[in-house]
Protein backbone atom coordinates (compact mmCIF):
# COMPACT_ATOMS: atom_id res chain seq x y z
CA UNK A 1 0.00 0.00 0.00
CA UNK A 2 0.98 3.56 -0.70
CA UNK A 3 0.49 5.55 2.10
CA UNK A 4 1.41 9.42 1.35
CA UNK A 5 1.54 12.34 4.34
CA UNK A 6 1.36 15.98 3.43
CA UNK A 7 2.91 17.67 5.92
CA UNK A 8 3.88 21.41 4.86
CA UNK A 9 6.88 21.31 7.52
CA UNK A 10 9.41 18.23 7.59
CA UNK A 11 12.54 17.26 9.18
CA UNK A 12 15.42 18.59 9.09
CA UNK A 13 12.79 21.51 10.15
CA UNK A 14 12.71 20.80 13.92
CA UNK A 15 9.01 20.37 15.55
CA UNK A 16 6.13 18.05 16.78
CA UNK A 17 4.48 17.84 13.38
CA UNK A 18 7.09 17.03 11.54
CA UNK A 19 8.27 14.04 14.05
CA UNK A 20 4.81 13.00 14.48
CA UNK A 21 5.03 12.36 10.21
CA UNK A 22 8.25 10.70 10.23
CA UNK A 23 7.16 8.37 13.23
CA UNK A 24 4.05 7.10 11.99
CA UNK A 25 5.68 7.44 8.01
CA UNK A 26 8.76 4.91 9.41
CA UNK A 27 6.16 2.59 10.52
CA UNK A 28 4.51 2.19 7.48
CA UNK A 29 7.68 1.44 5.44
CA UNK A 30 9.15 -1.07 8.51
CA UNK A 31 4.85 -2.36 7.90
CA UNK A 32 5.39 -3.27 4.00
CA UNK A 33 3.97 -0.21 2.95
CA UNK A 34 5.60 2.62 0.99
CA UNK A 35 5.38 5.78 2.23
CA UNK A 36 5.58 9.35 0.65
CA UNK A 37 5.86 12.39 2.73
CA UNK A 38 4.91 16.16 0.58
CA UNK A 39 6.45 19.17 1.93
CA UNK A 40 7.81 22.58 1.53
CA UNK A 41 10.84 23.25 -0.37
CA UNK A 42 13.67 23.95 1.84
CA UNK A 43 17.57 26.03 0.67
CA UNK A 44 19.77 23.32 -0.26
CA UNK A 45 17.92 20.52 0.28
CA UNK A 46 16.58 18.41 -3.54
CA UNK A 47 13.16 18.22 -4.77
CA UNK A 48 12.83 14.02 -3.96
CA UNK A 49 15.19 11.97 -2.08
CA UNK A 50 14.55 8.59 0.06
CA UNK A 51 15.67 8.85 3.62
CA UNK A 52 17.66 6.66 5.72
CA UNK A 53 14.30 5.22 6.39
CA UNK A 54 13.17 4.39 3.17
CA UNK A 55 10.75 7.53 3.78
CA UNK A 56 10.20 9.08 -0.05
CA UNK A 57 10.19 12.75 0.02
CA UNK A 58 8.83 15.11 -2.20
CA UNK A 59 9.38 18.98 -1.71
CA UNK A 60 7.35 21.08 -3.58
CA UNK A 61 7.89 24.71 -4.86
CA UNK A 62 7.04 26.93 -1.51
CA UNK A 63 7.33 30.68 -0.56
CA UNK A 64 8.69 31.15 3.11
CA UNK A 65 6.35 33.07 4.22
CA UNK A 66 6.93 34.69 7.86
CA UNK A 67 10.42 33.42 8.58
CA UNK A 68 9.45 29.94 6.86
CA UNK A 69 6.78 29.38 9.61
CA UNK A 70 4.04 29.51 7.13
CA UNK A 71 5.26 27.66 3.30
CA UNK A 72 3.22 28.93 0.64
CA UNK A 73 2.46 26.68 -2.24
CA UNK A 74 3.86 28.11 -5.75
CA UNK A 75 0.51 28.72 -7.54
CA UNK A 76 0.04 25.96 -10.61
CA UNK A 77 2.98 23.78 -8.71
CA UNK A 78 3.47 20.57 -11.11
CA UNK A 79 3.08 17.68 -8.90
CA UNK A 80 2.76 14.80 -11.61
CA UNK A 81 5.29 12.95 -10.00
CA UNK A 82 3.99 12.83 -6.83
CA UNK A 83 0.36 11.63 -8.48
CA UNK A 84 2.19 8.56 -10.78
CA UNK A 85 2.99 7.29 -7.41
CA UNK A 86 -0.45 5.24 -6.81
CA UNK A 87 -1.66 6.97 -3.70
CA UNK A 88 -3.88 4.56 -1.78
CA UNK A 89 -4.63 6.99 1.19
CA UNK A 90 -3.59 10.16 2.08
CA UNK A 91 -2.60 11.89 5.99
CA UNK A 92 -3.11 15.13 5.76
CA UNK A 93 -0.98 17.08 8.33
CA UNK A 94 -3.05 20.20 10.04
CA UNK A 95 -5.60 22.15 8.81
CA UNK A 96 -4.15 25.84 7.96
CA UNK A 97 -1.45 25.60 5.52
CA UNK A 98 -1.89 26.08 1.83
CA UNK A 99 -0.61 22.76 1.04
CA UNK A 100 -3.36 21.27 3.28
CA UNK A 101 -6.01 22.59 0.78
CA UNK A 102 -4.47 21.94 -1.94
CA UNK A 103 -3.71 18.30 -0.88
CA UNK A 104 -7.05 17.41 0.33
CA UNK A 105 -8.77 18.93 -2.93
CA UNK A 106 -6.47 16.95 -4.93
CA UNK A 107 -7.02 13.51 -2.90
CA UNK A 108 -10.73 14.58 -3.57
CA UNK A 109 -10.61 14.73 -7.10
CA UNK A 110 -8.66 11.95 -7.44
CA UNK A 111 -10.76 9.62 -5.13
CA UNK A 112 -8.08 9.20 -2.70
CA UNK A 113 -9.72 8.73 0.44
CA UNK A 114 -7.96 10.62 3.12
CA UNK A 115 -7.99 11.71 6.36
CA UNK A 116 -6.87 15.30 8.35
CA UNK A 117 -4.97 15.23 11.36
CA UNK A 118 -4.84 18.60 13.43
CA UNK A 119 -2.55 19.83 15.81
CA UNK A 120 -3.12 22.97 17.44
CA UNK A 121 -6.17 24.55 19.76
CA UNK A 122 -6.09 28.60 18.78
CA UNK A 123 -5.45 30.42 15.85
CA UNK A 124 -1.67 30.94 14.29
CA UNK A 125 -2.13 34.56 14.71
CA UNK A 126 -3.39 37.20 17.68
CA UNK A 127 -4.67 41.06 17.54
CA UNK A 128 -4.94 43.26 15.53
CA UNK A 129 -5.37 43.53 11.38
CA UNK A 130 -3.41 40.79 11.11
CA UNK A 131 -5.00 38.44 13.83
CA UNK A 132 -8.12 39.48 12.23
CA UNK A 133 -6.92 38.62 8.48
CA UNK A 134 -5.33 35.30 9.90
CA UNK A 135 -8.54 34.38 11.50
CA UNK A 136 -10.62 34.92 8.61
CA UNK A 137 -8.20 32.84 6.76
CA UNK A 138 -7.92 29.83 8.99
CA UNK A 139 -11.91 29.75 8.77
CA UNK A 140 -11.71 30.11 4.91
CA UNK A 141 -9.38 27.28 4.86
CA UNK A 142 -10.51 24.87 7.17
CA UNK A 143 -13.86 24.92 5.03
CA UNK A 144 -12.44 24.34 2.19
CA UNK A 145 -10.92 21.07 3.53
CA UNK A 146 -13.94 20.16 5.17
CA UNK A 147 -15.94 20.36 2.01
CA UNK A 148 -13.78 17.78 0.90
CA UNK A 149 -15.34 15.31 3.55
CA UNK A 150 -12.51 13.85 5.07
CA UNK A 151 -12.84 13.01 8.45
CA UNK A 152 -10.77 14.79 10.65
CA UNK A 153 -8.88 13.73 14.14
CA UNK A 154 -7.11 15.57 16.63
CA UNK A 155 -3.50 14.65 18.78
CA UNK A 156 -5.48 15.46 21.48
CA UNK A 157 -8.78 15.67 23.08
CA UNK A 158 -8.42 19.73 23.67
CA UNK A 159 -7.65 19.77 19.70
CA UNK A 160 -11.13 18.08 18.99
CA UNK A 161 -12.66 21.13 21.14
CA UNK A 162 -11.26 23.33 19.59
CA UNK A 163 -12.11 21.61 16.22
CA UNK A 164 -15.95 22.81 16.66
CA UNK A 165 -14.59 26.13 16.43
CA UNK A 166 -14.57 24.97 12.91
CA UNK A 167 -18.08 23.41 12.88
CA UNK A 168 -16.39 20.36 12.50
CA UNK A 169 -16.73 17.23 15.07
CA UNK A 170 -13.66 15.27 15.71
CA UNK A 171 -14.15 11.79 14.45
CA UNK A 172 -11.44 10.77 17.37
CA UNK A 173 -7.78 10.93 18.38
CA UNK A 174 -4.32 9.83 17.33
CA UNK A 175 -2.27 10.96 19.87
CA UNK A 176 1.05 12.37 19.60
CA UNK A 177 3.53 9.79 21.30
CA UNK A 178 6.70 8.06 21.49
CA UNK A 179 8.42 5.25 21.43
CA UNK A 180 10.00 4.88 25.46
CA UNK A 181 12.25 2.22 24.66
CA UNK A 182 13.56 3.48 21.76
CA UNK A 183 14.09 6.78 23.57
CA UNK A 184 16.02 5.01 26.53
CA UNK A 185 18.26 3.42 23.94
CA UNK A 186 19.51 6.75 22.37
CA UNK A 187 19.75 8.38 26.57
CA UNK A 188 22.37 5.20 26.84
CA UNK A 189 24.19 4.99 23.77
CA UNK A 190 27.80 4.48 24.47
CA UNK A 191 28.48 7.87 22.44
CA UNK A 192 26.22 9.70 24.77
CA UNK A 193 27.04 13.54 25.38
CA UNK A 194 27.71 14.33 28.97
CA UNK A 195 25.82 17.60 28.93
CA UNK A 196 26.09 17.96 32.90
CA UNK A 197 29.83 18.27 32.00
CA UNK A 198 29.78 20.10 28.90
CA UNK A 199 27.65 22.64 30.00
CA UNK A 200 29.60 23.25 33.22
CA UNK A 201 27.17 22.16 35.68
CA UNK A 202 28.36 23.39 39.59
CA UNK A 203 28.65 20.30 41.96
CA UNK A 204 25.16 20.68 43.21
CA UNK A 205 23.54 22.43 40.54
CA UNK A 206 20.25 21.90 38.48
CA UNK A 207 20.29 21.22 34.75
CA UNK A 208 16.79 23.31 33.47
CA UNK A 209 16.03 22.42 29.28
CA UNK A 210 13.68 24.20 26.96
CA UNK A 211 13.70 22.64 23.74
CA UNK A 212 11.24 24.09 20.79
CA UNK A 213 10.93 26.85 18.46
CA UNK A 214 12.62 30.13 19.79
CA UNK A 215 9.24 32.08 19.87
CA UNK A 216 7.54 34.67 22.34
CA UNK A 217 4.91 32.53 22.73
CA UNK A 218 7.20 29.50 23.95
CA UNK A 219 8.15 31.59 26.56
CA UNK A 220 12.64 30.35 26.09
CA UNK A 221 13.57 34.22 26.78
CA UNK A 222 11.62 34.32 29.79
CA UNK A 223 12.28 30.81 31.11
CA UNK A 224 16.04 32.78 30.67
CA UNK A 225 15.56 35.19 33.03
CA UNK A 226 13.87 33.02 35.75
CA UNK A 227 17.04 31.00 35.63
CA UNK A 228 19.85 33.58 35.99
CA UNK A 229 17.91 34.65 39.02
CA UNK A 230 18.63 31.37 40.11
CA UNK A 231 22.43 30.02 42.09
CA UNK A 232 23.88 27.12 40.37
CA UNK A 233 21.19 27.06 37.92
CA UNK A 234 22.01 26.28 34.23
CA UNK A 235 19.96 26.75 31.27
CA UNK A 236 20.17 24.40 28.06
CA UNK A 237 18.25 25.68 25.34
CA UNK A 238 17.81 23.22 21.92
CA UNK A 239 16.09 25.12 18.98
CA UNK A 240 16.15 28.34 16.31
CA UNK A 241 14.08 31.12 16.17
CA UNK A 242 14.27 34.67 16.26
CA UNK A 243 14.59 35.10 19.97
CA UNK A 244 17.70 33.41 19.76
CA UNK A 245 20.22 36.35 19.21
CA UNK A 246 18.49 37.49 22.75
CA UNK A 247 19.13 34.29 24.53
CA UNK A 248 22.56 34.04 23.07
CA UNK A 249 23.64 37.47 24.09
CA UNK A 250 22.79 37.13 27.72
CA UNK A 251 25.29 34.45 28.49
CA UNK A 252 26.52 32.91 31.87
CA UNK A 253 23.92 30.01 32.55
CA UNK A 254 22.23 30.43 29.62
CA UNK A 255 23.32 27.64 27.38
CA UNK A 256 22.08 28.07 23.27
CA UNK A 257 22.26 25.16 21.45
CA UNK A 258 20.77 25.59 18.04
CA UNK A 259 19.20 22.68 16.23
CA UNK A 260 20.43 19.50 18.17
CA UNK A 261 19.95 16.17 16.53
CA UNK A 262 16.85 14.18 18.37
CA UNK A 263 19.15 11.76 19.98
CA UNK A 264 21.19 14.57 21.83
CA UNK A 265 18.24 16.20 22.53
CA UNK A 266 16.55 12.45 24.26
CA UNK A 267 20.54 12.62 26.00
CA UNK A 268 19.64 16.13 27.54
CA UNK A 269 16.27 15.22 28.54
CA UNK A 270 17.48 12.52 30.77
CA UNK A 271 20.16 14.16 32.23
CA UNK A 272 18.86 17.25 33.57
CA UNK A 273 16.81 18.24 36.76
CA UNK A 274 13.67 19.29 35.11
CA UNK A 275 12.03 20.67 31.53
CA UNK A 276 10.43 23.61 31.63
CA UNK A 277 7.86 24.65 28.94
CA UNK A 278 6.04 28.04 29.81
CA UNK A 279 4.60 28.06 26.65
CA UNK A 280 1.29 30.35 25.56
CA UNK A 281 0.98 29.14 22.25
CA UNK A 282 -1.71 27.71 20.77
CA UNK A 283 -0.06 23.98 21.07
CA UNK A 284 -1.88 20.46 20.06
CA UNK A 285 0.07 17.72 22.53
CA UNK A 286 4.02 18.97 22.83
CA UNK A 287 6.22 16.55 21.74
CA UNK A 288 9.09 17.19 24.28
CA UNK A 289 6.44 16.75 26.95
CA UNK A 290 6.17 13.47 25.76
CA UNK A 291 10.07 12.53 25.20
CA UNK A 292 10.55 14.66 28.78
CA UNK A 293 8.64 12.25 30.43
CA UNK A 294 9.52 9.30 28.96
CA UNK A 295 13.05 10.09 30.27
CA UNK A 296 11.45 10.49 33.34
CA UNK A 297 12.74 14.28 33.44
CA UNK A 298 10.58 15.76 36.28
CA UNK A 299 8.30 19.07 33.70
CA UNK A 300 7.34 22.69 34.78
CA UNK A 301 4.98 23.51 32.54
CA UNK A 302 1.72 26.06 31.66
CA UNK A 303 -1.74 24.19 31.21
CA UNK A 304 -1.31 23.27 27.37
CA UNK A 305 -2.87 21.14 25.00
CA UNK A 306 -2.48 17.40 25.85
CA UNK A 307 -1.33 18.21 29.28
CA UNK A 308 -4.53 17.35 31.12
CA UNK A 309 -4.09 13.66 29.26
CA UNK A 310 -0.16 13.19 30.07
CA UNK A 311 -0.18 15.10 33.25
CA UNK A 312 -3.39 14.82 34.90
CA UNK A 313 -2.81 16.54 38.16
CA UNK A 314 -0.18 18.58 40.09
CA UNK A 315 1.34 14.99 41.05
CA UNK A 316 2.34 14.53 37.62
CA UNK A 317 3.90 17.68 37.07
CA UNK A 318 4.64 21.32 38.19
CA UNK A 319 2.02 23.67 36.84
CA UNK A 320 2.49 27.27 36.30
CA UNK A 321 -0.50 29.45 36.56
CA UNK A 322 1.09 31.85 34.31
CA UNK A 323 4.32 32.26 31.80
CA UNK A 324 5.40 35.29 33.40
CA UNK A 325 8.73 35.19 34.89
CA UNK A 326 8.60 35.06 38.13
CA UNK A 327 5.95 32.70 38.07
CA UNK A 328 8.45 30.78 36.31
CA UNK A 329 11.25 31.16 39.11
CA UNK A 330 8.70 29.81 41.95
CA UNK A 331 7.37 26.90 39.85
CA UNK A 332 11.55 26.22 39.21
CA UNK A 333 12.03 26.82 43.57
CA UNK A 334 9.60 24.35 43.96
CA UNK A 335 10.62 21.53 42.02
CA UNK A 336 13.77 22.13 43.19
CA UNK A 337 13.09 22.27 46.85
CA UNK A 338 11.97 18.76 46.87
CA UNK A 339 14.03 16.13 44.66
CA UNK A 340 11.97 13.35 46.12
CA UNK A 341 8.50 14.63 45.17
CA UNK A 342 10.26 15.98 41.97
CA UNK A 343 10.96 12.14 41.34
CA UNK A 344 8.01 11.12 42.48
CA UNK A 345 5.98 13.47 39.97
CA UNK A 346 8.20 11.80 36.38
CA UNK A 347 7.73 8.01 37.48
CA UNK A 348 3.98 8.79 37.61
CA UNK A 349 4.09 10.82 34.08
CA UNK A 350 6.39 7.83 32.52
CA UNK A 351 4.00 5.29 34.12
CA UNK A 352 1.08 7.28 32.19
CA UNK A 353 2.87 7.82 29.03
CA UNK A 354 3.09 3.98 29.05
CA UNK A 355 0.40 3.32 29.53
CA UNK A 356 -1.69 5.39 26.62
CA UNK A 357 1.02 7.46 24.16
CA UNK A 358 3.19 5.30 22.16
CA UNK A 359 3.59 5.11 18.64
CA UNK A 360 2.97 1.02 18.31
CA UNK A 361 -0.92 1.95 19.76
CA UNK A 362 -1.38 4.86 17.55
CA UNK A 363 0.05 3.56 13.87
CA UNK A 364 -2.17 0.55 14.58
CA UNK A 365 -5.31 2.56 15.40
CA UNK A 366 -4.45 4.79 11.73
CA UNK A 367 -3.93 1.55 9.70
CA UNK A 368 -7.45 0.15 11.28
CA UNK A 369 -8.81 3.54 9.76
CA UNK A 370 -6.63 3.58 6.48
CA UNK A 371 -7.99 -0.23 5.66
CA UNK A 372 -11.35 0.55 6.74
CA UNK A 373 -11.82 3.24 4.63
CA UNK A 374 -10.23 1.08 1.80
CA UNK A 375 -12.93 -1.38 1.95
CA UNK A 376 -15.84 1.50 1.83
Amino acid sequence: MVICFFSTQYLPTPGGVERYTWNLARRCVAAGHRALVVAASLPGLPARETDPDGIEIFRLPSYPVMGGRFPVLHPFVDAGDLWAQGIDFAVIQTRMYPQSVWAARQCKRRGIPALVIDHSTGYMMHGGLAGALGKAYEHAACGCIRRCGFPFYGVSGDVCRWLQTFGIAAAGRLPNAVDPDELDKLARAENAVDWRTKLNVPAGGKLIAFVGRLIPEKGALRLANAVQAIPGCVLAVAGTGPEEPSLAALGGPIHVLGALPHEQIVQLLAQADAYCLPTEYAEGFPTTLLEAAACRCPIVTTRTAGTGELLPGGDYAVFLADASTQTIRAGLDTLMADPAAASARAEKAYENLCSHFTWQAVFATMMEIVNAAKRS
